[in-house]
């Protein structure tokens, strides 16, 4: 399980289904309204816009809930959300980036801190960890948007840099202008991406023990079930018998 995507299927509890999935959808609206306020409203003029509400289809999120979070820019009647990134270590050493989108920096702030210090981590100072990652593009697709070979094909033709492909999914990396450019080359080869962001992607990795293992991936899921923060990058690679006892 590496650090910067599958955590959303570790520890699938199931009497937290719904409220992870409004979380979700909170963050994806906040993401759209955002997108919205910070250029045109309209997705075909504005490429940030229009990743968001993508990413909010492949998750399923109604029509309606998309349209609220445009016509809430529109409208000016928005909190002026900001954009925060906080840097620190995780249990076992673990290089930790969170990104926030918040109206209230203290409340955010002070819930992140206190995330990584119950969880065996500690808050750094700001480009404490980033410098061990690259400032990437991030593509996923399903499995089912086609065998590895095929996508790669696609990707290669559309300027993507790398590929990764097992059995939950694509990942397509980019370089981070050509982000934009290669989502909506790939869109038109293999449909609507289940995401398109841009991401940090560790240069190197730290392979978690099992001792570790169950205090990263609680740190990791406190910080995700906190509505300001919207993604979570890790250098963690948890190996699959690791995750097969926390599971």
């Amino acid at each position: 399980m590496a650090g910067h995507s599958k955590f959303k299927n570790i520890m699938h509890r199931k009497g937290a289904q719904d409220k992870k999935r409004s979380s979700m959808f909170s963050k994806l609206s906040r993401e759209i309204t955002v997108a919205a306020k910070m250029g045109m409203p309209d997705p075909d003029m504005n490429p940030r816009l229009r990743l968001a509400i993508n990413a909010a289809k492949a998750q399923s999120m109604p029509k309606d809930n998309i349209q609220r979070a445009i016509d809430k820019a529109i409208g000016g009647d928005t909190e002026n959300y900001e954009e925060i990134r906080y840097e620190g270590y995780g249990p076992g050493g673990v290089a930790i980036i969170v990104e926030a989108l918040t109206d209230n920096r203290n409340r955010t702030a002070t819930n992140v801190r206190t995330a990584f210090s119950k969880n065996g981590g500690n808050l750094g100072a700001s480009g404490a960890v980033s410098h061990g990652f690259d400032r990437m593009g991030l593509i996923t697709y399903p499995a089912g948007a086609g065998d590895a070979d095929a996508v790669f094909e696609a990707a290669l033709e559309a300027g993507a840099d790398d590929v990764s492909s097992n059995e939950d999914e694509h990942e397509i990396w980019t370089a981070m202008d050509a982000l934009h450019e290669v989502a909506r080359a790939l869109e038109a080869k293999l449909g609507p991406a289940e995401g398109a962001k841009l991401a940090w992607k560790p240069q190197t990795t730290v392979e978690v023990d099992e001792g570790n293992a169950a205090t990263l991936m609680k740190l990791v899921d406190t910080l995700e079930d906190d509505d300001d923060v919207q993604t979570v990058w890790g250098n963690y690679e948890v190996p699959d018998e690791v995750m097969e006892k926390l599971g």
